[in-house]
Parts: structure tokens; sequence; C-alpha cells
């Protein structure tokens, strides 16, 4: 196969590409400088000069390929509106990475007991309601000939395969030990993240480009755990520090918003639907294994 893929020297679509590449598959990449051409063309990846506001060079790339693989950004309606009508009546696969942390909640550190799957209803934060109404869109395009897939992956952890090897939740909290020579977490640190190893998210990636129904949506996990439980691990390895708790209204200066959103709120899904209908099977390392023995070791050790 031949496939299009925006965000191809980012973490996810970096990731997935170098797995179809592996596979024999024929790649090609959008990218805006010479710098990240250069970047896909080491990686076997055949550059597609462009952004995602240049729907003439979308609308192009999406019609020339058997399928397109969209993970560059998940909030922007301009891309989804260019590579639709590309698509339409094509029976082509489009995959839409989106996110969990559209149910994320604002909770500054604080537990929350729900949990949701596919099919739950909810109201999203307003900084996600457009994430929502693109999920939606795509989705809808299975009436008009898309064979259209959404994937909401949650934190994801673990070294990437292609230019980018970094996510960036984990990253950060270590940057932030670092700096101030201490784990910290938003208010208690008792909100909880469902989680993903890079692997697997890959894993998956092909999965539904192979075996997804039509308009169908599927969460990403494998576990989850506390922020505070991240902080923990992340202090054992800097030589027994204990976290601190760190207001949300100060963490607001220095992680933004995402402290409200990202590093503050809950995000627990369930991925039941793509290991019954997909046959995913999860096996990368835990996420407190890949910070105490895995590739975040060196990384923090580095702050000590």
């Amino acid at each position: 196969m031949q496939l299009f893929i925006t965000g191809a020297t980012g973490y996810i679509g970096g990731s997935v590409a170098a797995k179809l590449i592996a596979g024999g598959h024929r790649v090609r990449g959008l990218t805006r400088t010479p710098d990240g051409a250069d970047k896909l063309k080491a990686a076997g990846i055949e550059p597609v000069i462009g952004s995602l506001v240049d729907r003439d060079v979308l609308a192009a790339a999406a019609r020339a390929a058997d399928a397109v693989i969209h993970t560059a950004n998940s909030d922007d309606a301009s891309s989804v509106e260019a590579l639709l009508p590309a698509l339409k009546g094509s029976g082509k696969r489009l995959i839409q990475t989106s996110g969990s942390s559209i149910i994320a909640d604002r909770a500054a550190g604080e537990p929350s007991e729900r949990v949701f799957h596919e099919d739950s209803v909810y109201e999203p934060l307003p900084e996600r309601a457009s994430r929502l109404v693109i999920d939606r869109k795509v989705l809808a395009a299975a009436h008009d000939g898309v064979h259209s897939i959404v994937i909401r992956p949650t934190l994801i952890y673990g070294r990437g395969r292609g230019a980018h090897a970094h996510s960036v939740q984990v990253p950060k909290m270590i940057a932030v030990a670092k700096k101030h020579g201490v784990p910290r977490h938003v208010g208690r640190g008792l909100n909880i993240w469902s989680h993903v190893h890079i692997d697997d998210v890959v894993d998956l990636y092909l999965l539904a480009l192979e075996r997804a129904p039509a308009g169908s949506l599927f969460y990403v996990e494998n576990g989850e755990c506390a922020m505070r439980t991240i902080t923990e691990a992340i202090g054992r390895v800097l030589g027994n520090r204990p976290p601190q708790d760190w207001p949300v209204n100060e963490a607001f200066t220095e992680l933004g918003a995402a402290a409200y959103t990202s590093y503050g709120s809950n995000s627990r899904v369930r991925a039941a639907k793509a290991r019954a209908m997909l046959g995913w099977q999860p096996k990368g390392p835990t996420l407190i294994e890949e910070i105490e023995r895995g590739c975040y070791r060196d990384e923090i050790r580095g702050a000590a």
C-alpha cells in the first residue's frame, strides 16, 4: 500500500510510519520545512511539502494514496475539511487521531470515579469542544463513502520509532523535576489518567488500517494510574525524593492551560472495543517500568 501520513515527523506519525515501512509499505509524509524533508527521507519516507493549511496539497496527496493517517493536529478543522471531500466516495481508509483529553475534567489534582467508553455521553471542556465536532464529522463521512476511523490515544509513553522520539506528558514531568530538583504534581496528584505504550499504539493503528469497520471509534489504553504515582516513580529514580504538591494556579504559570486540562485532570477510559473488535493485545512495558528501568531512567538520573 501507499499511505499518506500527516505528522510523519512527529511522535505518533513517525512511529506508525516506521512500522509500515518495515512491513514493506510505501509512505509519503507531510512536512513544512527542508529540515523536515531531510528527516523524512532519512527514515525512508517521501516528503510532501506543505502544511495543514495547504488544502490543495492535502487533497492531492490523499487522492494519490491508498489510505490516509492524520496524526498532525487533533484540533485542526481545516485539514479535515480538505481531506474528507478528497476521499469522498473512494472507500479509502482515513484514520483521524484524536485523544482522550476530550473527556478530561478540571479536577486540579483530585480523583474521579468516571470511566468512559466509546458510547459514553459527556460534555467536553470548552477547550475540547471543537475536537468532538471534528471527530463526529470524520465518523459521519462513513456515510459518504469514506472508510473513516477515529482513534483516541490516552497518555502515551515510551520511546518513539520515528524522527521524534518523545511524547509530551511524561517528558514534561521529568523536565519539571529537573528544573525544581524535585518531582511535582498538580494539587494532590490524585487525578488519574489511562495510559498506553507507543509500540502498542502503533500496533492498534495497523490493526485499524486492516480490520476496523467504517465509522468506528476506538480508545487506546492499557492501564491507568494517578499522576502522583508517576511523580513518585520519578522521585525514586532521583534518589528517593518525595514529590511535592503543586497548586494549580502556580502550575499554570509553567504549564499553561495543560495544568487544568492535562496534568491536573482525570482521563479514564477503557479500550475493550479495540481488544474485542480488532484483536488488539497490548504487550509493552508498563509506565512505571519505563520510568524506573526503561527509556526514561537515564534522562531522570541526569537531574540528580
